[in-house]
């Protein structure tokens, strides 16, 4: 999707987006329309009980002097940032496949002119909500296949374009992050995660290294390498440097869960859905994207991204329940459920990048626990933190950029629960507070001193059905919070 800002509306524009604030419809100015036309507009708007909520359309065809003009009357609410993303999702949901291949949003009927941020938020989101992934389908009826290749943004306040760039490169971070999470297992493997992301980001000026199992197990990552002991694929640790603000150790760390296909290994999971396991690399999915986006706009700050990538197989070298693993920590943990692998992931990757280089604070990202989803569904994250101002960060930056976020808590109580009578842990405890206990797991890897916390976006990489800026599939959930986080906090 191509987006460009022209000053005014093109004369001969076919296809025509007016935007409406709240209870605005008597105030827009249709600009070049006759009175005619104007008419046909309102009463069409009318008819439809339109009162300008964000994301509604109306659609009406007008006469101009040269011809038949669409004309789609757009909601914009009551004109925050939201609301405009909103917008801009729903005009492309609206068009995408229409036949349309360009329309032009003209702001300058709006009688207040929106923010530059806000028109920004509005192109992300219109960009957003046109990704998809057609590449396995062969026979993909016409109809089907996507015509809206251009947005012009006409009207748009002095500072659009700037804004624009800083939102472009956070769509291309998420477009990659969607790209990662919708490919299939069979395609998206460890070894070929890390391909895939090195080209991805080649030229970018980020700084990439990657761990494969031998020497991983030099450095003693036997959890991570117990997740990955029953495939045939390897497991790989990527790292991902942006020194943004100069060379030295980076402030912030981003350590994602990349676990490619999850069948649960010895501990099998019911066959129906299964299939959506190619999505438990969400994590580091969101890793990956943040620090494309933190490279294409130039964040001046120092931030290393690290993905522990394994798929957990059930094959006869596969890990059991009642294995004890040593972790690079030196910790034992006593393995009862081979299905609780993402800590296991996790655990080892943290203890790496503390002990390489030393961040202040840590973010971990991981689609982690099913109970996460029972008690969010799939409106919030998990956000569980030792710090809070830390977890403040994060709910501040959730809520400004979208990605929202909900604190859980943490405790010695709940710490009790993982107290393993053979080891230092086991990896599970009892059914109640699985996610809390799961991030009470991968606190006893973070060194004291360190701020950290844990999203746990279970419920959130993957959608049933469309939202505001993303169809059914990948949503690319995680990369627009760890850069709004990034951007708040991070950079001077």
């Amino acid at each position: 999707m191509q987006i460009e800002f022209s000053v005014t509306r093109a004369a001969d524009a076919a296809v025509v987006a007016i935007p409406v604030e709240k209870d605005g419809i008597d105030r827009v100015a249709f600009g070049d329309l006759d009175a005619g036309a104007q008419a046909l507009a309102l009463a069409a708007a009318r008819a439809s009980r339109f009162d300008g909520e964000p994301g509604a359309i109306v659609e009406a065809f007008v006469a101009t002097g040269t011809g038949v003009r669409q004309l789609l009357l757009l909601g914009v609410g009551a004109g925050s940032e939201h609301d405009y993303e909103r917008a801009g999702g729903a005009l492309t949901a609206k068009l995408l496949t229409s036949g349309t291949t360009a329309v032009t949003a003209d702001f300058a009927a709006l009688a207040a002119a929106p923010s530059a941020s806000a028109v920004a938020r509005f192109a992300a989101a219109a960009v957003m909500r046109g990704w998809r992934i057609d590449t396995y389908r062969t026979r993909l009826p016409e109809r089907q296949k996507p015509t809206l290749a251009r947005i012009t943004i006409a009207g748009a306040p002095e500072g659009s374009d700037a804004a624009w760039h800083a939102q472009d490169a956070v769509t291309k971070g998420l477009a990659l992050t969607r790209t990662l999470v919708a490919e299939p297992p069979n395609i998206m493997y460890p070894v070929a995660f890390v391909e895939r992301v090195t080209a991805d980001l080649e030229g970018l000026g980020l700084e990439i290294s990657v761990l494969g199992e031998a020497e991983m197990t030099e450095l003693g990552m036997g959890s991570l390498l117990g997740v990955s002991q029953g495939s045939v694929r390897e497991g790989q640790l990527l790292v991902i440097k942006w020194s943004g603000k100069g060379p030295g150790d980076p402030d912030l760390a981003l350590v994602g869960k990349g676990v490619t296909f999850d069948t649960g290994g010895i501990s099998l999971k019911p066959g129906p859905g299964m299939e959506d396991m190619k999505w438990d690399m969400g994590g580091a999915g969101a890793v990956v994207g943040a620090m494309k986006a933190l490279a294409l706009r130039g964040a001046k700050a120092n931030v290393v991204g690290v993905c522990g990538l394994v798929e957990n197989m059930p094959d006869g070298n596969a890990q059991r329940p009642g294995d004890i693993v040593t972790s690079m920590s030196g910790q034992t943990i006593e393995i009862l459920n081979t299905d609780a692998e993402g800590r296991l992931v996790l655990c080892d990757a943290i203890t790496w990048v503390q002990r390489t280089h030393r961040p202040k604070t840590i973010v971990d990202l991981a689609t982690l626990t099913g109970a996460m989803i029972i008690a969010l569904g799939n409106e919030h994250g998990g956000l569980f933190a030792n710090d809070d101002s830390l977890a403040d960060q994060l709910l501040a930056a959730g809520k400004a950029s979208g990605d929202l976020l909900w604190r859980f808590p943490l405790s010695d109580n709940y710490n009790k629960l993982i107290d393993s009578p053979i080891a230092d842990m086991k990896n599970v405890g009892p059914r109640g507070a699985g996610s809390i206990t799961a991030a009470q797991f991968i606190q006893r890897f973070v060194d004291k001193g360190v701020r950290w916390a844990h999203l746990d976006i279970a419920g959130m990489v993957w959608a049933d059905k469309p939202g505001a800026t993303f169809d059914k599939g990948a949503t690319g959930y995680g990369v627009r919070v760890l850069d709004r986080f990034v951007a708040d906090n991070f950079e001077g």
